[in-house]
């Protein structure tokens, strides 16, 4: 795994010759080696075709290419860091939260239907766009940004997990999402204003929960 936590808020990813990590521009704290950094245009190992479905998705998180041999300090806006292994699944995370991946896994968009992005659910609920997501896939290592640290909460189709969309930050396995308006205690303490989303998540899975309600940063 080349992702190593040196605080809750930074971590140090270790690059080697021939391969490739990728990340958020502006993420890269310090490094050490002969290490080089370039602006990627072409959608990670999605290619150009991902890179199109983001703008169409208007996820526009622009990423850039790591390479060489060193080590490199990442993190990004004071969020707390949470690093999640994928052993040939797919990971499915909104773009604003991804920090950096190993470059090999398979970087793609993904249209909603049943799967994909929460705040992208949201948007299109209110304003009827298409919803995508991104999506990772394949065996590596990915890290992602939360406010106020990550909960891994487990799906069961004996429990499925009900969340509100602000705290959503990924998920990963055979899991529907259903998005349907409800009454959150925002509104009964007077936070909310019209409508209040809730998301809930059946099957088999994991789902990765932010501990801060607050999308700013």
């Amino acid at each position: 795994m080349p992702f190593r936590e040196v605080t809750p808020k930074m971590v140090e990813a270790t690059v080697q010759p021939g391969a490739k990590l990728f990340s958020q521009r502006g993420a890269m704290l310090a490094y050490k080696g002969d290490v080089s950094f370039t602006p990627n245009i072409t959608g990670g190992q999605g290619g150009l075709m991902s890179m199109i479905g983001r703008r169409l998705a208007d996820e526009a998180v622009p990423l850039m290419t790591v390479e060489g041999s060193g080590t490199v300090m990442f993190g990004h806006g004071g969020h707390h860091i949470h690093v999640i292994t994928l052993t040939g699944d797919t990971l499915y995370v909104e773009a604003d939260r991804l920090l950096a991946f190993d470059g090999t896994l398979q970087q793609g968009t993904v249209f909603l239907g049943s799967q994909g992005g929460v705040m992208g659910m949201v948007r299109g609920q209110v304003s009827g766009q298409g919803l995508f997501t991104t999506s990772l896939k394949g065996q590596g290592a990915v890290a992602v940004m939360a406010h106020g640290g990550v909960v891994e909460l487990p799906i069961t189709p004996q429990r499925p997990v009900h969340v509100d969309p602000q705290s959503y930050v990924a998920h990963h396995g055979d899991v529907r999402n259903k998005l349907s308006t409800a009454l959150s205690w925002r509104d009964m303490v007077g936070r909310g204003s019209g409508e209040a989303f809730q998301l809930e998540l059946s099957g088999n899975g994991v789902v990765y929960v932010q501990g801060s309600e607050e999308v700013t940063g």
